[in-house]
């Protein structure tokens, strides 16, 4: 089968690798769609991903694939099941790495239910809470957007974010917007956006009640004007050192702000010193398995719309990956769709 190999900073190739191995908890995925991650892909491609990464890798986190055939212990998988976060393994002996093996033709989710029903350790099922079953009726092309959503939605409520509050959000990518789209879904009364001037039109379809150019010169005076209180929760979606300096003083008195963005993860840094009074940093991070049943209710009422985010109607071919992630660093997108199998989904 095809795979999107990062082969070492710089290089990002089309390799055939075997088909993933079945284990007696696994179900064999054939991928439909992957959508490209702006953050963690993009920094794998760079060289610049925040942790350590054995290279050669083969990409992917975003992929959705419909069970084809189930492990002789697999009690929660059915053959014709959409899952999310499907990927393959690195083929034994072939030097191969995986972060997460989403890009490929074939891939293998794991009941992880059935193994802690089992009971098999924690270690090794954990990690597969991310593979959920997709209900019957939602377009695998934009099922594709539940890994982001989840992710942001659980980090959002964590926080604490809820009807009535107001919230701040440094940067316009995919996370930046699904936090706007999230915060919206949840009643918040105050949604501002600093980011790219060309994503406004976008940013307040998702749900922004205020959108600022980041380049502006009169920010420092505009983004108050929003929030003269302060905004109660703080994001940067983006990650650069020394960005949240410029927006501390926006947080209100008690105010909580959150870093999600991993652009210098291990440099950033900030002065307190610069904030109104007291605040609260967060870091309990997210978790994809308790936000999925949420967004995907939100998704059948039509609350979150993956247009919004993707050009549903020209996937890129897994042979055309590279030029999906020259869009994106072109800005001409948003996030990438890509086909992963040819023929019918």
């Amino acid at each position: 089968m095809k795979a999107a190999v990062v082969e070492k900073p710089g290089v990002l190739t089309l390799r055939e690798i075997p088909e993933p191995e079945m284990g007696d908890y696994d179900a064999l995925c054939r991928l439909l769609f992957g959508a490209t991650c702006t953050g963690t892909d993009q920094h794998l491609i760079a060289g610049r991903f925040p942790w350590p990464v054995s290279y050669p890798t083969i990409l992917g986190h975003e992929s959705v694939g419909r069970v084809v055939r189930v492990g002789p212990k697999v009690r929660h998988f059915k053959p014709g099941e959409l899952i999310t976060r499907v990927g393959t393994l690195p083929p034994p002996g072939s030097g191969l790495n995986a972060h997460w093996g989403g890009f490929t033709q074939w891939g293998i989710a794991r009941d992880h239910r059935a193994m802690k029903e089992d009971g098999l350790p924690p270690q090794e099922w954990r990690r597969y809470r991310v593979n959920q079953v997709v209900p019957a009726g939602i377009d695998p092309r934009g099922a594709t957007m539940l890994i982001t959503w989840r992710e942001t939605f659980s980090y959002l409520t964590r926080m604490g974010v809820r009807e009535g509050c107001s919230l701040l959000v440094i940067g316009s990518g995919g996370n930046g917007l699904a936090f706007v789209a999230h915060a919206r879904n949840l009643g918040a009364q105050t949604i501002a956006v600093v980011g790219n001037v060309e994503r406004e039109a976008v940013g307040r379809t998702a749900g922004a009640t205020h959108y600022f150019d980041y380049k502006g010169n009169d920010l420092a005076k505009a983004v108050p004007e929003a929030s003269p209180g302060g905004f109660q929760f703080l994001i940067d979606a983006v990650g650069k050192s020394g960005q949240i300096d410029l927006a501390i003083p926006w947080l209100a008195p008690g105010g909580i702000l959150g870093i999600y963005g991993i652009d210098e993860y291990h440099a950033c840094s900030f002065n307190p010193f610069r904030s109104r009074g007291t605040f609260t940093f967060y870091n309990g991070g997210y978790d994809e398995e308790e936000a999925h049943e949420r967004v995907v209710g939100y998704m059948q009422s039509g609350q979150l719309r993956a247009d919004v985010w993707l050009d549903l109607e020209h996937p890129f071919p897994l042979e055309g990956i590279s030029a999906a992630f020259d869009a994106l660093r072109q800005r001409r997108l948003v996030k990438a769709l890509v086909r992963l199998e040819e023929g019918d989904a």
